[in-house]
């Protein structure tokens, strides 16, 4: 029998890039779903997270982080945050305790554009000297959004984040489940073994190479004990292909290792693993190239 007072709704998680969006909806749903790293634009999609209980259902939306586009990659990151602030029940907008802002900031410009609550979330207060620091911060926020309420968290320690999910629950309308209640996500498991690979890739390499990488997994073929697969890895130019794979191919072969180790994990299933590398001119400015690669799917 249905439940009556079933409730169900769309959070959308929004904010500057490396503000810990990604760690914090891995905190909520409970499951590693979004790759996380030390450097800023790691996430480029909009991932749904869904986390069911009896009578609620959940489904968070992490996105890229907000910026003023420089690529045409850039400007599809962003329509996925548009889209997410668009169908949103509710909005966590996620800062920190050293994040700088000015009256221009893009994050400023979306918010102004959301129609529903706003959650303040001030993350990594485990870092605060003092608190005051933090008392600072908020006063801050306050008084350049209007904010439904405000919670202080350190996604990565889990701190406050039961508060933060009473609170997002109370605010749900009543409504049917949107997702099969045993649904984790709606993203196929082809997407998450390529982010796994591109974040080993943010993990290994320095300056412009992650930035210029894409992975697509071209062959996903499993059987009750292993699961093979293909990967290949797009860069920009030819140098960049060197640099990724490394002296006598050291590197990559230390990226393949670790993302088959972390795949091996994500499936619970034994990984064999094969890893391409091609050059691909320019993919981040092609508005086609980027609709093969997944983007400008809204």
């Amino acid at each position: 029998m249905e439940n009556a007072e079933h409730k169900a709704g769309f959070v959308s998680i929004i904010g500057k890039p490396n503000v810990g969006k990604s760690t914090l909806m891995n905190a909520l749903v409970g499951e590693r779903l979004s790759i996380i790293t030390s450097k800023a634009q790691t996430t480029r999609h909009r991932i749904f997270g869904i986390l069911n209980g009896d009578d609620f259902q959940i489904v968070y939306s992490d996105t890229p982080g907000i910026i003023a586009p420089k690529y045409e990659l850039h400007k599809s990151m962003m329509k996925f945050v548009n889209s997410s602030l668009e169908d949103a029940d509710m909005v966590l907008f996620v800062t920190d305790l050293f994040e700088e802002y000015n009256e221009e900031d893009e994050s400023l410009k979306k918010l102004k554009k959301a129609k529903v609550p706003v959650l303040l979330v001030l993350n990594k207060i485990d870092l605060a000297k003092k608190a005051s620091d933090v008392e600072a911060k908020i006063e801050y926020w306050k008084s350049k959004i209007d904010v439904e309420k405000h919670i202080c968290i350190s996604a990565l320690h889990k701190t406050n984040t039961e508060e933060l999910l009473k609170f997002v629950i109370d605010k749900m309308p009543v409504h049917p489940p949107y997702f099969p209640k045993d649904a984790l996500t709606d993203r196929p498991e082809r997407f998450f073994a390529s982010e796994i690979i591109r974040e080993k890739i943010f993990l290994n390499y320095k300056k412009e190479v992650p930035y210029s990488t894409e992975v697509v997994i071209t062959e996903f073929k499993e059987t009750d004990t292993i699961i093979r697969m293909r990967a290949e890895i797009y860069c920009e130019r030819k140098s960049q292909r060197v640099i990724l794979i490394g002296n006598k191919g050291a590197s990559i072969k230390k990226v393949g290792i670790e993302s088959r180790k972390e795949l091996e994990e994500f499936f619970q299933k034994q990984v064999y693993l094969e890893t391409y590398i091609k050059v691909d001119p320019d993919w981040r400015k092609n508005d086609h190239k980027l609709k093969r690669f997944g983007y400008n799917e809204f």
